[in-house]
């Protein structure tokens, strides 16, 4: 069984924010595997089906970003899986460009107050994740304000492409074929000439 967790925070007023890419890939592949995520499980919105032959658990934890561990901890658990290789951690990166993916294995939280709390609960750096890019927050804008704003209308663009690729990264990586999904989605996207 494969736990795939989407970060963001939950109520309406953060849908749709550089924050809850994480819930927006997440929805993607519920929509897309007929998957119902709405039964409420460890502090989280969670949905059983299967994608691609393989067992799935879909999840949307509710506890807001900076307590996004606590869910997931409880879920490992509950659910028995092993973090290291049935674990998938889907959430938004400033460091880089729109619609831009990064596949990693493992490694430091990156200054992601989610992914330190999930290091921390989990008690180790090492499980798999997609990072989508949300863009560098503009110069003297706050952070936290910049990952609650929302996107522009040719950013959503990008980020609707981006979303598209980090699902099918995420069936990849279940069918254990992470090393192949970096080779693919980790390089630089050039922007199409004008």
């Amino acid at each position: 069984m494969f736990v795939i967790a989407g970060l963001g925070n939950p109520t309406l007023q953060y849908e749709g924010t550089r924050h809850n890419v994480g819930f927006d890939v997440i929805d993607l592949l519920a929509d897309k595997y007929n998957i119902t995520v709405d039964t409420r499980k460890s502090r989280a919105f969670i949905g059983k089906g299967v994608i691609e032959g393989e067992k799935v658990i879909l999840v949307k934890p509710q506890t807001y970003m900076n307590l996004s561990g606590e869910s997931v901890r409880s879920l490992v658990d509950y659910f028995k899986i092993d973090e290291e290789s049935e674990l998938l951690v889907i959430y938004d990166d400033v460091s880089l460009d729109v619609g831009q993916l990064r596949i990693r294995k493992k490694g430091s939280a990156g200054g992601h107050n989610g992914i330190k709390n999930i290091i921390s609960h989990l008690d180790t750096d090492v499980f798999m994740r997609i990072k989508i890019g949300v863009g560098k927050k503009p110069g003297r804008m706050d952070l936290a304000d910049y990952v609650l704003s929302r996107f522009s209308g040719s950013e959503r663009e990008q980020m609707e492409e981006g979303y598209e690729k980090a699902a099918k990264a995420a069936v990849m990586i279940l069918k254990g074929e992470i090393d192949a999904a970096m080779n693919e989605f980790n390089k630089k996207v050039k922007p199409e000439e004008a």
